[in-house]
C-alpha cells in the first residue's frame, strides 16, 4: 500500500455515490495513475423487523472515505498531478473537504493507520453482525418462539449488545419477568 492516504469528509449517506463519482471523474480525466483507490471502510450489521433477521453491509464510518494518491496533495503544489488531484478530489459533488486540512494542504495518514480502520472495519471481533432492533421500552410484542409462544408481553429492558429483550408476560394473572432472543419476538 505504497503512496499518501488522506481521510476525506463527505455528506453522510452518500458513501458509494461519491466513490462512484470520484472514479468515474478519475478514469475520465485519465488519472488512475495519481489517484490510487478510493475505499469505503464497511461493517456487517443485523437489523431485525418484522420478526426477521437482515444482515447487510454498511460504512464503518459514515461521513467518510479514504483516499490512496501517489503523491502528496496540495491545491499549491508546484507538481502538476499532485495539484490536479486535489481538485479533482475536492471538486466531486458530495465532498466536503479533507480531514486534518490547514488550508489548502490537507495532511496524509500513515499507513498504520489507514490498515487500522480497514481492521476495525473487518474485524474478526466483529464475526457476530451488530444488529439494530425496532424495540423499545414499552412496546407490546407477542412471543412467537419457546415456552411461552403466543404470550402477549411488555418490552422492560432492551439488551442490544447481547440482542436479548428482558419482558414482563402475565403468567397465571402474574407479572412474571422473561428474558429472551430479539428473533423470538414479534410486534403486535
Amino acid at each position: 500500500m505504497a503512496g499518501y492516504w488522506y481521510i476525506i469528509h463527505i455528506y453522510s449517506g452518500h458513501e458509494k455515490k461519491v466513490k462512484e463519482n470520484l472514479e468515474h471523474r478519475v478514469r475520465a480525466i485519465e488519472l488512475q495513475d495519481e489517484i490510487l483507490q478510493v475505499t469505503i471502510p464497511m461493517k456487517e450489521v443485523a437489523e431485525v423487523k418484522d420478526g426477521k433477521k437482515r444482515v447487510f453491509e454498511r460504512p464503518s464510518y459514515p461521513g467518510y472515505i479514504l483516499v490512496q494518491t501517489t503523491h502528496e496533495l496540495s491545491a499549491e503544489a508546484e507538481n502538476e498531478p499532485s495539484r490536479k488531484s486535489w481538485y479533482i478530489i475536492r471538486e466531486t459533488p458530495g465532498v466536503m473537504g479533507f480531514l486534518g486540512a490547514s488550508g489548502s494542504t490537507p495532511t496524509p495518514i500513515s499507513e498504520a493507520e489507514v490498515q487500522n480502520i480497514l481492521d476495525l472495519s473487518a474485524s474478526t471481533e466483529q464475526q457476530k453482525p451488530i444488529q439494530t432492533v425496532e424495540y423499545v421500552v414499552g412496546d407490546t410484542v407477542k412471543v412467537i418462539e419457546g415456552p411461552f409462544k403466543g404470550f402477549p408481553a411488555e418490552v422492560k429492558e432492551v439488551d442490544e449488545e447481547h440482542g436479548r429483550l428482558h419482558l414482563m408476560i402475565s403468567i397465571f394473572g402474574r407479572p412474571t419477568p422473561i428474558e429472551i432472543e430479539f428473533l423470538e419476538v414479534e410486534r403486535i
